[in-house]
């Protein structure tokens, strides 16, 4: 260990690959069960307002399935399912790895555990970067999302085609539209980190003061599955409900351009001004019911896939 280094910082040095590789794990496992209501979330955010809108009005979660899948098959549940796949996958990855990193950092220059402003401040940076390496893939993911029956004459065939076309007819400036309000939504992963490692570190200590275990390593053996769950799903909610906006921005900023080539919104404050004046204050949480019965269980299921693969990986390296 080098000298100065805690030994908190000295395992957040040693795990740092392990972390990335246990978030790509947790947010494939996310996506594969719950990408359905990921559409139906996606469409929710762009509809209503004025001016030309390719995606028919849905009465609520339930019926936007239905409808879907009606007139589109599963197909259109799973429509973007491959960059939503890459997407979350590498997101998650190169998150829990900046995010760590950085916590190792901050560890390295104090002794104890880190307070929650290094949290919120490490989640922060991770999301920044994340962004930047990812926006072009969630573009196509909403883009892919939103075709329909009546879309353009000449529909994306796919993750591919789709950036090469955006790429031909809008530049590659394209690829980065929306990156505004998704560096605002760090504010949502920071907020979430740092929930979840406070309420985190209260479980664990209410489960040792219960047991009366004062050995450090045995604390981190006490939380469990549902215990990840929960506190995967309560951060999530505290996230969301100060953050849904940003999303419901870059969603309608991300929309194809009509057939002339116009886009709907020019940019940020031109969603917001539109929004305002003709859905109010509703017309930012569209699409919020189903943003939360996703991501309630996503939060959880990461969660738990990431706390259980760091487990098995720490198990392993026990043994060698």
């Amino acid at each position: 260990m080098p000298p100065g280094t805690s030994p908190e910082a000295a395992e957040a040095e040693a795990w740092t690959w392990e972390n990335a590789a246990a978030g790509a794990a947790a947010g494939f496992a996310t996506v594969a069960a719950l990408h359905p209501l990921d559409v139906v979330r996606t469409r929710f955010q762009v509809s209503g307002g004025r001016g030309w809108s390719e995606v028919p009005p849905y009465r609520n979660t339930a019926h936007a399935v239905y409808t879907i899948t009606r007139s589109e098959g599963l197909r259109g549940l799973y429509a973007g399912f491959y960059p939503a796949v890459l997407g979350s996958t590498v997101s998650w990855g190169l998150y829990f790895f900046f995010y760590n990193r950085a916590k190792q950092r901050y560890l390295q220059r104090k002794d104890g555990q880190l307070h929650p402003v290094h949290h919120l401040i490490s989640a922060a940076e991770a999301g920044a970067l994340v962004s930047l390496f990812t926006n072009p893939i969630w573009l196509v993911k909403t883009r892919l999302q939103l075709q329909t029956p009546k879309h353009h004459t000449s529909q994306y065939s796919g993750f591919s085609d789709a950036l090469r076309t955006i790429l031909r007819e809008e530049g590659f400036l394209a690829l980065y539209r929306g990156i505004g309000p998704g560096l605002l939504l760090v504010t949502h992963g920071a907020i979430q980190f740092t929930v979840y490692e406070e309420l985190r570190k209260a479980m664990i200590f209410v489960k040792s003061t219960q047991s009366r275990t004062d050995n450090g390593g045995g604390r981190e053996s006490l939380l469990n599955s549902i215990d990840f769950a929960a506190l995967g799903a309560g951060s999530k909610v505290a996230a969301t409900l100060l953050t849904y906006p940003y999303q419901v921005i870059r969603a309608r900023l991300q929309q194809r351009p009509g057939t002339d080539g116009t886009p709907k919104y020019s940019n940020s404050w031109h969603v917001v001004k539109e929004t305002a004046k003709y859905e109010g204050v509703r017309g930012f949480y569209r699409g919020i019911t189903s943003n939360l019965l996703k991501n309630l269980p996503a939060a959880s299921l990461t969660f738990v896939v990431y706390e259980n693969v760091i487990k098995l990986f720490k198990a392993t390296k026990e043994k060698t």
